[in-house]
Formats: C-alpha cells, sequence, structure tokens
C-alpha cells in the first residue's frame, strides 16, 4: 500500500541489539511497517478476526458478522487479504456459485500475533480508559 498522502512516514529504530536479541535488519524493519499498513485498519481487521473465529465463510456471511461494513468495503478488504495471502478464496463450480472465504495459514498466525494486542489491552484497560478520557477532555477544553 505504502506511504498514502497525509500519512507521515514512520523510521524504525529497533532497540540495540534488536528485538528478542536479533541484530537489526532494515529491510526486515520495513517488511514489518508494510505489513502494519496493509492490515493495521478497523475492516481489515475485523474481517481477519472473523474469520479467525467462525473458520470458513461465505461472503455474504462474513458481512453479517462484521456488521456495519458495506459491501464495497467488504469486497475491497477480501480482495487484498486475498493478495497478500492471508485469506484464500474457494469458488465452488454450483449454480449460482458458491463463493467460501477462509484464513491461510499465514493469515491464522498473524491473528495470533495480534491476538496479543487483545491480551495486552485486558491488561491495560483501566489506564487506557482513563487517558481516552483525559484526552477527550483536553480535546473539548481546546476546541
Amino acid at each position: 500500500m505504502g506511504n498514502k498522502a497525509g500519512q507521515r512516514h514512520v523510521v524504525f529504530e529497533p532497540l540495540q541489539g534488536g528485538a528478542g536479541g536479533h541484530q537489526p535488519r532494515p529491510e526486515l524493519d520495513a517488511l514489518v511497517l508494510d505489513v502494519l499498513d496493509r492490515v493495521a485498519d478497523k475492516w481489515t481487521m475485523c474481517v481477519l478476526e472473523v474469520l479467525h473465529q467462525h473458520g470458513v465463510q461465505r461472503f455474504t456471511r462474513v458481512g453479517e458478522l462484521v456488521r456495519t461494513i458495506s459491501q464495497r468495503m467488504l469486497t475491497k478488504t477480501l480482495r487484498q487479504l486475498e493478495a497478500d495471502g492471508l485469506v484464500l478464496r474457494t469458488v465452488h463450480p454450483e449454480v449460482p456459485p458458491r463463493v467460501e472465504y477462509q484464513l491461510t495459514e499465514m493469515g491464522a498466525s498473524l491473528c495470533a500475533a495480534f491476538c496479543s494486542l487483545w491480551v495486552w489491552a485486558e491488561r491495560h484497560e483501566p489506564e487506557l480508559r482513563q487517558h481516552k478520557l483525559a484526552r477527550a477532555g483536553a480535546t473539548v477544553e481546546r476546541g
């Protein structure tokens, strides 16, 4: 996806010795940032979570489980996930055609990696809520 208009450019500088004691690798850093750029949006995370929790699903069911996503955005999101190798799209030769979506092994392992974000958020929920309220109050005061 690359750097979108209006986004700031982020320079990733890992801690001394790299993550987990590994040596820093600029090409790997760029790859990680590209993955984050591709999946760290609301709809992509929701679709990944639905497929992770519910397994193989038809297009309409994915949309129902995500709830507020438009058909156009769901189509775009599933196509991007398929192009990135995170979702497998299977078209069954029936009339009408039956199309199903499921996570690939790489998609499932990405969901497992992002699961730690939910664990972290749950552990720090009171502090996160407190800071969110403080930001909202600061915005109202400045406004």
